[in-house]
Protein backbone atom coordinates (compact mmCIF):
# COMPACT_ATOMS: atom_id res chain seq x y z
CA UNK A 1 0.00 0.00 0.00
CA UNK A 2 2.86 2.42 -0.61
CA UNK A 3 0.20 5.65 -1.33
CA UNK A 4 -2.13 4.78 0.94
CA UNK A 5 -3.37 7.33 3.07
CA UNK A 6 -4.11 5.79 6.96
CA UNK A 7 -6.32 7.14 9.82
CA UNK A 8 -4.92 7.34 13.30
CA UNK A 9 -8.23 7.84 15.61
CA UNK A 10 -6.80 8.39 18.85
CA UNK A 11 -8.61 8.52 22.29
CA UNK A 12 -10.38 11.91 23.13
CA UNK A 13 -10.43 11.40 26.97
CA UNK A 14 -9.52 14.15 29.53
CA UNK A 15 -9.96 11.65 32.73
CA UNK A 16 -6.38 10.26 32.29
CA UNK A 17 -2.92 10.67 30.97
CA UNK A 18 -3.32 8.22 28.80
CA UNK A 19 -5.55 10.29 26.67
CA UNK A 20 -3.11 13.10 26.68
CA UNK A 21 -0.25 11.22 25.54
CA UNK A 22 -2.26 9.11 22.63
CA UNK A 23 -3.52 12.48 21.47
CA UNK A 24 0.13 14.15 21.34
CA UNK A 25 1.98 11.11 20.28
CA UNK A 26 -0.66 10.99 17.20
CA UNK A 27 -0.17 14.62 16.30
CA UNK A 28 3.63 14.11 16.35
CA UNK A 29 3.55 11.18 13.65
CA UNK A 30 0.91 13.16 11.47
CA UNK A 31 3.09 16.24 11.47
CA UNK A 32 6.89 15.46 12.29
CA UNK A 33 7.36 11.42 11.79
CA UNK A 34 5.47 10.01 8.85
CA UNK A 35 3.68 13.76 7.14
CA UNK A 36 1.27 13.28 4.11
CA UNK A 37 1.39 9.76 5.45
CA UNK A 38 -1.21 9.61 8.43
CA UNK A 39 -4.22 11.67 9.04
CA UNK A 40 -6.04 12.68 12.27
CA UNK A 41 -9.62 11.16 13.03
CA UNK A 42 -11.91 13.44 15.29
CA UNK A 43 -13.35 10.61 17.75
CA UNK A 44 -16.28 12.59 19.32
CA UNK A 45 -16.99 13.74 15.66
CA UNK A 46 -16.38 10.18 14.86
CA UNK A 47 -18.84 8.80 17.44
CA UNK A 48 -21.28 11.96 16.66
CA UNK A 49 -22.34 10.40 12.85
CA UNK A 50 -19.43 12.65 10.80
CA UNK A 51 -20.21 10.52 7.35
CA UNK A 52 -17.10 11.71 6.55
CA UNK A 53 -14.80 10.33 9.14
CA UNK A 54 -17.05 7.07 9.31
CA UNK A 55 -16.67 6.74 5.58
CA UNK A 56 -12.95 7.58 5.61
CA UNK A 57 -12.45 4.40 8.16
CA UNK A 58 -14.35 2.43 5.54
CA UNK A 59 -12.33 2.78 3.06
CA UNK A 60 -8.63 2.97 4.29
CA UNK A 61 -6.88 1.57 6.63
CA UNK A 62 -7.19 3.06 10.38
CA UNK A 63 -5.23 2.44 13.82
CA UNK A 64 -6.71 2.91 17.23
CA UNK A 65 -4.27 4.85 20.07
CA UNK A 66 -6.66 4.37 22.96
CA UNK A 67 -5.61 5.92 26.18
CA UNK A 68 -6.86 2.92 28.71
CA UNK A 69 -8.77 -0.54 28.25
CA UNK A 70 -12.19 0.63 27.40
CA UNK A 71 -10.76 1.29 24.02
CA UNK A 72 -13.34 3.83 22.79
CA UNK A 73 -11.32 4.10 19.48
CA UNK A 74 -11.08 0.97 18.62
CA UNK A 75 -14.77 0.15 19.43
CA UNK A 76 -16.19 2.89 17.92
CA UNK A 77 -14.61 2.20 14.43
CA UNK A 78 -15.91 -1.59 14.40
CA UNK A 79 -19.47 -0.32 15.26
CA UNK A 80 -19.33 2.41 12.57
CA UNK A 81 -16.75 1.51 9.98
CA UNK A 82 -15.24 -2.01 10.65
CA UNK A 83 -12.15 -3.69 11.69
CA UNK A 84 -9.22 -1.31 12.45
CA UNK A 85 -6.17 -2.55 10.98
CA UNK A 86 -4.07 -2.03 13.68
CA UNK A 87 -4.48 -0.87 17.57
CA UNK A 88 -2.54 0.73 20.40
CA UNK A 89 -3.86 0.74 24.09
CA UNK A 90 -1.52 3.02 26.01
CA UNK A 91 -2.26 1.25 29.48
CA UNK A 92 0.04 -1.95 27.44
CA UNK A 93 2.35 0.04 26.78
CA UNK A 94 3.41 2.50 29.49
CA UNK A 95 1.82 0.74 32.15
CA UNK A 96 -1.56 1.12 34.07
CA UNK A 97 -0.32 3.09 36.61
CA UNK A 98 1.18 5.88 34.17
CA UNK A 99 -1.76 5.61 31.64
CA UNK A 100 -4.66 6.13 34.15
CA UNK A 101 -2.82 8.82 36.06
CA UNK A 102 -4.16 12.57 36.75
CA UNK A 103 -4.05 14.23 33.65
CA UNK A 104 -1.84 17.46 33.11
CA UNK A 105 -2.41 20.64 31.23
CA UNK A 106 -0.10 21.07 28.37
CA UNK A 107 2.52 24.13 29.85
CA UNK A 108 2.73 21.30 32.83
CA UNK A 109 4.03 18.23 30.68
CA UNK A 110 7.31 17.11 31.97
CA UNK A 111 10.23 15.60 30.53
CA UNK A 112 8.71 12.27 31.39
CA UNK A 113 5.31 12.67 29.57
CA UNK A 114 7.21 13.47 26.53
CA UNK A 115 9.54 10.40 26.34
CA UNK A 116 6.18 9.00 27.14
CA UNK A 117 4.53 10.73 23.93
CA UNK A 118 7.97 9.61 21.98
CA UNK A 119 7.06 6.04 22.88
CA UNK A 120 3.66 5.66 21.78
CA UNK A 121 4.75 7.60 18.37
CA UNK A 122 7.50 5.37 17.49
CA UNK A 123 4.98 2.54 18.18
CA UNK A 124 2.26 4.25 16.12
CA UNK A 125 4.88 4.74 13.25
CA UNK A 126 5.93 0.99 13.33
CA UNK A 127 2.02 0.32 13.05
CA UNK A 128 1.77 2.82 10.06
CA UNK A 129 5.00 0.75 8.53
CA UNK A 130 3.50 -2.65 8.53
CA UNK A 131 0.38 -1.46 6.98
CA UNK A 132 2.71 0.55 3.96
CA UNK A 133 4.44 -2.77 3.83
CA UNK A 134 1.34 -4.91 3.25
Amino acid sequence: MPDVQIGVLSCSGEECLGGTISRLATRKVMEKLRIGRTTSLCLPLYIAGGEEERNFAKAYPVISVDGCDKSCAKKATERFSGDVSEALVISDILGEEAALDKTVSARDLTEEHYTMVDKIAEEICKKVDKIVAE
